[in-house]
């Protein structure tokens, strides 16, 4: 099986999340991953959208599927892996970030964003 490469530009709103976790879903399904390992990819793309729609100066929500036949791979533009100030003793970005690695097989960080993987068996 060949790579299939899938891209998906939305507007940097709450409002589009849901039509990120549905293609996701749709794509993770195509692949016949379990009904809970699409649920978790779901929370994690989620979490990563809404890592870029905390920053102030973004426009767009650029993420790319990598298809294969053993794997997802799945990279979100603009994600920032590092820590923001805490509010009443409680960082929103870095939980969003333990759920990510802690739901997907492999979580990586470039300076473009994040990579997360998760392995077809």
């Amino acid at each position: 099986m060949t790579k299939d490469n899938i891209y998906l530009k939305i507007p940097c709103k709450p409002d589009y999340i849901s039509l990120v976790r549905l293609t996701t879903s749709s794509i993770a399904h195509n692949l016949r991953l379990t009904i809970d390992e699409i649920e978790d990819i779901k929370v994690c793309i989620g979490e990563a959208c809404i890592n870029v729609i905390n920053q102030e100066n973004k426009d767009n929500i650029s993420i790319q599927y990598e298809v294969e036949e053993d794997k997802l791979t799945i990279r979100v533009k603009d994600v920032l892996e590092h820590e923001t100030e805490e509010v009443d003793g409680f960082n929103k970005e870095e939980l969003g970030l333990l759920i990510i690695r802690s739901l997907m097989d492999e979580v990586g960080f470039t300076e473009d964003g994040i990579c997360m993987v998760k392995y077809i068996e």
